[in-house]
């Protein structure tokens, strides 16, 4: 029988997860593996508000791919999918070359979901990868220094829409930021404003309300004005109008209202909700034994409580532990695969410098001890995909 080809397609956390699980079990020549990503780097999702805030290094957010794979085990590609061909059992890349597999795992991550909400997507910045970060952080800066000189009130109003964990924790970088960069230009303080606009009738829907009101109270002190239950209708080059007919006016709208899974899987042809496939208990897209989903492409049901897991790296990493072990499994002629069983450590969400909250088992956490909870969280992500030597390279003090 011919060696088995495993593609993976996509390098965040699910697909590089079932990466290095699979280098860590597979012995030599036992698959042939490739892993495919865009660019030559892995960058953490759950860090990436603290540089597009600028209160954290963007290089500090990434790590080369080929520090974390053996090479040996795992062939490194360094291109974008175009196309996933399902009855050719090939995905083809923008170059135009094509890529057999018996197994696919799509980790392809996630692209902002705009519910259909005018001129958001021409219109706001998104926090979705390092350029995109860089992008919004030097935006701020220079709306700052062209206030200097044009003292217009919308280049100091930023407006973030959602209020979700992305928006959340990018509204308390930003106001840790503000005091850094009004000193640095010389602007009084009073001339910013930071609105945190959600449609839903409170801010981290579904979180705690005692964790809920802690966050607002922190954030409110810090300078950031909540708009809940008020969708944004549009979003103009001038700035936002609110369903409610007001208008603010702002130089910088950030969208974090929502993902979708990445339209190349329901361009394939898969069953998707708002680009995500429901996958079996085996992460298989129903259908397809030889298709497997991880990260923000896969519908996880919470049966508990009948609504899916937010698709998030704790979740995306245990996916890839999984995976790994069920494609080594597969590899071997084994029939027996383990169900993917969401293990929860504990949710944690930052309000900026040694602020957080979190909820971990049945136990709130405020303050400082929600902050170090956080760092701890991040760092044992770190010890998970690359050892001690990641950890050590990007460790969160």
């Amino acid at each position: 029988m011919s060696t088995p080809k495993i593609l993976i397609l996509g390098g965040g956390y699910g697909g590089l997860m079932t990466a290095v699980r699979l280098q860590k079990q597979l012995n030599h020549n036992e698959a042939e593996v490739t892993l495919v990503n865009k660019h030559d780097y892995h960058y953490f999702t759950t860090w990436l508000h603290e540089p597009a805030a600028g209160t954290k290094d963007p290089e500090k957010c990434r790590v080369d791919i080929e520090s974390i794979l053996d090479t040996n085990k795992i062939k490194f590609v360094k291109g974008t999918v175009s196309e996933i061909k399902r009855e050719q059992k090939t995905a083809v890349l923008d170059s135009g070359e094509q890529l057999a597999y018996d197994y696919l795992v799509i980790g392809l991550g996630s692209e902002p979901e705009t519910f259909g909400i005018q001129g958001l997507k021409e219109h706001a910045y998104s926090i979705r990868s390092i350029n995109s970060v860089r992008e919004i952080r030097e935006h701020i800066e220079y709306c700052f220094a062209k206030f200097k000189n044009e003292r217009r009130p919308e280049l100091l109003t930023f407006i973030v829409g959602g209020a979700g964990f992305t928006g959340i924790e990018f509204v308390g970088e930003l106001s840790d930021r503000v005091p850094e960069l009004c000193a640095e230009f010389d602007i009084e303080p009073s001339n910013v404003k930071i609105y945190n606009i959600e449609a839903a009738p409170t801010v981290l829907p579904g979180f705690d309300p005692d964790l809920v009101n802690y966050a607002m109270d922190v954030l409110g002190r810090k300078g950031v004005t909540f708009k809940i239950s008020t969708p944004i209708k549009e979003c103009t080059p001038e700035g936002v109008v609110l369903a409610d007919g007001e208008e603010i006016k702002s130089s910088t709208v950030v969208w974090t209202g929502g993902v979708r899974g990445n339209s190349i899987i329901e361009n394939a042809g898969f069953e998707t909700m708002r680009g995500r496939v429901k996958v079996d208990p085996y992460l298989h897209a129903p259908g397809h034994d030889d298709v497997f989903i991880v990260g923000d492409g896969a519908l996880i049901i919470n049966e508990e409580i009948n609504r899916p897991y937010p698709p998030t790296a704790q979740i995306a990493i245990q996916q890839g532990e999984n995976l790994g072990d069920n494609l080594v499994a597969l590899v071997r002629g084994g029939s027996e695969l383990k169900p993917f069983v969401p293990s929860l450590k504990g949710t944690v969400a930052s309000l900026g410098k040694n602020e957080a909250i979190g909820l971990v088992g049945d136990k709130k956490i405020y303050g400082s001890t929600a902050a170090l909870m956080k760092k701890i969280i991040d760092n044992r992500s770190l010890f998970l995909l690359g050892g001690l030597p990641l950890v050590m390279k990007k460790v969160k003090l």
